[in-house]
């Protein structure tokens, strides 16, 4: 995949332009994924005729891994100059969990360059029960390491039918976690690092699921979903003129169907759409979620 930098940020972002339809979709990653996690939508949206742009976030990947923590409205103005630099112009915007969170930043930064925005197992705001979860890991970091808080949050990402049904890929993805080459007080400095602090920097890049979690140049992401809130802005992101779908997984425990339905209440004439799957449906059930995005998209 080809790198580009921005002397703006700056910053060295790699990513992926795919395709050669007319409009453009930008797929926003979640936490700790890098652009292989779109692998499973890519032929979906190029198949329906759309030109696709994937890429590693700062933090995640081949991109590069500046010291943290990271905001939401930092991640949506590299997606910015990214899509700048590319020449990209009028586009839909597609964000699963964090990647939903930089979404509703950029749409409210810059309105002008959304044509539509689905915002997928997300929330305006994490509220108790998530905020406790996300400092749950860290502490579980200190006591148990981070292979074991890979494992739990696996728990929280799949279904119980993912369990019973799919075992040869739960056993690579816990093999994947083992190989995890990081310290927890690594992670933990990440996690709550100040900025301007120096820190250990990461290299390589996860080549799986199991190893995108929770891995060294990835941390200074769990900034970001634990300091969203978007709850006094969401009248912005809506209105007549305005396409928005809510899309979430009707078994995600992860970020509960409520929170994604505050989100989708909090924005005039956003549609709703539950589909089969927990939090990691774009994954677990890709067809499914491809129907309802490009569905989504193709009536616009």
């Amino acid at each position: 995949m080809p790198l580009i930098h921005l002397p703006s940020r700056p910053l060295t972002i790699n990513y992926a332009l795919q395709g050669t339809g007319a409009e453009t979709v930008v797929l926003l990653n979640g936490l700790a994924d890098d652009l292989s996690g779109w692998d499973l939508q890519l032929p979906a949206l190029l198949a329906a005729g759309f030109r696709v742009l994937s890429f590693d976030n700062r933090g995640v990947g081949l991109s590069d891994q500046p010291l943290g923590p990271y905001t939401a409205a930092l991640l949506a103005d590299d997606t910015k100059a990214l899509v700048t630099a590319l020449g990209v112009e009028r586009f839909h915007l597609v964000g699963v969990s964090m990647g939903g969170m930089i979404a509703q930043s950029y749409a409210l930064a810059y309105p002008a360059d959304v044509r539509s925005l689905v915002l997928a197992c997300t929330y305006a705001a994490p509220g108790p029960f998530c905020a406790r979860m996300f400092a749950l890991w860290a502490d579980m970091a200190r006591s148990t390491g981070l292979a074991f808080v890979r494992r739990d949050t696996d728990l929280w990402c799949f279904t119980q039918r993912f369990y019973r049904e799919r075992e040869a890929e739960l056993v690579r993805m816990e093999a994947a976690a083992q190989g995890v080459a990081q310290s927890v007080d690594a992670y933990l400095a990440q996690v709550f690092t100040p900025p301007g602090m120096s820190g250990e920097m990461a290299t390589g890049r996860g080549l799986d699921y199991g190893r995108r979690i929770l891995t060294r140049d990835q941390t200074y992401q769990l900034a970001v979903i634990q300091t969203f809130d978007s709850r006094d802005r969401l009248r912005e992101l809506g209105g007549k003129e305005k396409r928005v779908l809510v899309l979430v997984g009707e078994e995600d425990i992860l970020i509960p169907v409520g929170l994604s339905r505050d989100l989708w209440e909090g924005i005039e004439g956003a549609e709703w759409k539950a589909v089969k799957g927990g939090h990691a449906f774009a994954w677990e059930k890709a067809d499914v979620f491809n129907e309802a995005v490009v569905g989504f998209l193709k009536r616009g």
